[in-house]
């Protein structure tokens, strides 16, 4: 299959790298991101804990560990990872979503409803609804019809977070239609297409 030798690929040339490079925090980073998107979710972890001992300025920017740590289900730990990261991007609101499903699993949807972190200025109008999704203030239907407007990004990006979202809620079969859709029927060319693909196949939804 060509989605999986190509990164088998990319995994060997890290190694190769790494092997030359063993001080080199961008190299674990990217093996690290290599071996999530090969749902390997331990030895992510292990790259960009490496990555951290090698350069400690980079905390706030290892957002890829905030989300392997949600597929790892060490949602306490994805939680801090994503408010570290607000610290220096305050205007991305997938940060503070993945912030809400973490503690959502942890304590609860209210729970983390009510302590859904502000967001402004997210340039992507598919971002901004999803926020107001999570917030509570637009349904779904919304964000499917901005989903829409934007393109495939935008459809890839609505289906992605409705499956979250429905999973958050303990909707599963809702959870699966979303995931599933967003990783088969809207591929691009993103990290966060990997991560549905990965969902999917983690939680068996093929």
């Amino acid at each position: 299959m060509f989605f999986s030798n190509s990164l088998e690929n990319q995994l060997q040339r890290w190694n190769e790298t790494i092997s030359k490079q063993l001080n080199s925090p961008h190299a674990y980073i990217r093996r690290g991101m290599v071996y999530f998107q090969l749902a390997k979710i331990q030895e992510s972890i292990q790259d960009f804990d490496t990555a951290e001992k090698l350069d400690s300025k980079l905390t706030p920017y290892l957002w890829q560990r905030g989300l392997s740590y949600y597929y790892a289900e060490r949602f306490a730990e994805g939680a801090k990872q994503f408010e570290i990261d607000l610290t220096v991007n305050a205007q991305d609101v997938e940060e503070t979503v993945w912030r809400y499903l973490c503690i959502a699993r942890l304590s609860g949807v209210i729970e983390a409803r009510n302590s859904l972190l502000p967001v402004k200025n997210d340039p992507r109008k598919i971002m901004r609804s999803i926020y107001d999704l999570f917030a509570g203030n637009c349904t779904t239907d919304d964000v499917l019809t901005v989903g829409k407007l934007e393109g495939l990004k935008g459809d890839f990006y609505s289906h992605l977070y409705l499956g979250l979202y429905y999973e958050a809620e303990g909707n599963l079969d809702l959870a699966k239609e979303y995931i599933v859709k967003a990783a088969d029927n809207y591929k691009i060319d993103d990290y966060m297409w990997y991560l549905a693909v990965v969902h999917k196949n983690l939680r068996g939804w093929n």
